[in-house]
């Protein structure tokens, strides 16, 4: 990033939509004028005014809150809003659709950026267009900064840490388990799902990228050892019980590979990684995992046939910018618990990491994490030799978040797993 003092720290792309707006409102009850300077970005000025009163009105910390605007097809205009920031914190999705020219503009302006997709078929376009470029410029590209993928991201790599420490060698395999939760889920979320879905039905490179489970390593390096997501019910590989596929796991296990890739494989090459929904033990674990499996694969071939999908996004989701109140997306919870399992000198261990807060995990909590992802960027506090490319949070970030979460009340910890998770 350019060292030329610029007039905002950080940027919120998206502000007056319901992800943008938790992401600023953060940012302006954690943070005071005096540390922090922030503009609200969007199109419409008019109602990046009105959301700007709001906050100065409910923040005594704030008299005012600056605005920029531009248009996110039109890359001149975001060029003129990047060139006055050092980091930009965007919401606005779908990034298939909208997220390109800002990526661009970053790239060119030196502007740090950090997002909340979950698009893999458009984390591999960045990956193949501007990764060079991102290393080149010294500017950080960084993707899935919120419930896609910081807990499973950062919680890999607390657990590996913690592995090679204590044990002198990384976990061979990781599993992630979304344990439990209690939110919601945003129509962007989802808008962005039926993108990532209509991609693949017309895009060759979109349906390699979403079977292929390496295809966000880097161009000659997409070939590996783990067969990808899970598909069907199964016992769990490191402990008992039965467990069901997740619908987050075509993100977040690329990202997570993608992160070893970057990191230049500390994990090894044979290094494996699955995500799942633990369902308990006995038949009603095995029909709970059958069910979810069975529901998940429905959803999925619905989703792959045009008329179908094109139905569920008109009828079903809500649409983007749709959202709980303000008070709803600080209600909620979740846990996310990582696994791993390798050997060291002394034989087999099994390490144990936890990501979890009592916050909705799709508003509140990924408002928290892009915010503090943006914040690590912004103050350099992160620990990773990589000065700039088209990163993960792990990669570009790495424990430093985690310490900057739990300092605003998230639960993350670390241990052996038969001793319990420990700091």
């Amino acid at each position: 990033m350019t060292g030329t003092k610029r007039p905002y720290d950080i940027v919120v792309w998206g502000a007056t939509g319901v992800a943008g707006g938790l992401l600023a409102d953060y940012l302006v009850d954690q943070y005071t004028s005096s540390q922090l300077s922030v503009a609200l970005g969007g199109r419409d000025p008019d109602r990046l005014e009105g959301v700007a009163a709001t906050f100065t009105d409910r923040y005594d910390g704030w008299d005012e809150l600056p605005t920029v605007v531009g248009d996110a097809t039109q890359i001149d205009t975001l060029r003129e809003v990047v060139e006055q920031t050092s980091v930009v914190c965007t919401t606005v999705g779908p990034y298939t659709t909208y997220g390109t020219p800002l990526v661009e503009a970053c790239i060119d302006a030196g502007t740090d950026y950090c997002d909340l997709t979950g698009e893999v078929n458009w984390v591999r376009e960045t990956v193949d267009r501007y990764h060079d470029a991102a290393v080149a410029a010294d500017t950080r590209i960084v993707h899935s900064c919120g419930f896609d993928s910081v807990p499973a991201d950062l919680g890999t790599i607390l657990a590996q840490s913690y592995a090679t420490e204590t044990y002198g060698s990384p976990c061979d395999v990781v599993q992630i388990y979304l344990a439990d939760g209690d939110g919601s889920v945003s129509g962007g979320t989802l808008a962005s799902f039926g993108e990532l879905f209509e991609a693949a039905s017309t895009d060759p490179i979109a349906k390699q990228t979403l079977e292929n489970p390496y295809s966000l390593a880097p161009p000659g390096e997409r070939d590996g050892v783990d067969p990808g997501e899970q598909t069907s019910p199964q016992r769990d590989r490191l402990g008992p019980g039965w467990t069901a596929p997740s619908p987050m796991a075509p993100v977040n296990e690329r990202i997570v590979r993608r992160s070893n890739a970057l990191l230049n494989y500390p994990w090894g090459r044979e290094f494996r990684c699955t995500e799942v929904v633990p369902t308990g033990s006995g038949v009603r674990g095995a029909a709970e995992a059958a069910l979810i499996a069975t529901s998940l694969s429905g959803f999925k071939t619905a989703m792959g046939i045009d008329t179908l999908r094109d139905g569920i996004r008109e009828y079903v989701f809500p649409d983007p910018g749709e959202g709980p109140t303000r008070a709803a997306a600080m209600d909620g919870s979740f846990t996310v618990r990582i696994l791993g399992r390798g050997t060291g000198t002394d034989g087999q261990f099994t390490v144990e990491a936890t990501v979890g807060a009592d916050i909705d995990p799709g508003y509140g909590a990924t408002a928290r994490m892009l915010g503090e992802s943006g914040m690590a960027l912004l103050r350099g506090d992160t620990d990773s030799p990589l000065d700039g490319g088209v990163l993960t949070p792990a990669s570009a970030i790495g424990a430093p978040l985690a310490d900057r979460l739990r300092a605003i009340g998230f639960l993350i910890s670390v241990g052996d797993a038969s001793a319990g998770a420990s700091a």
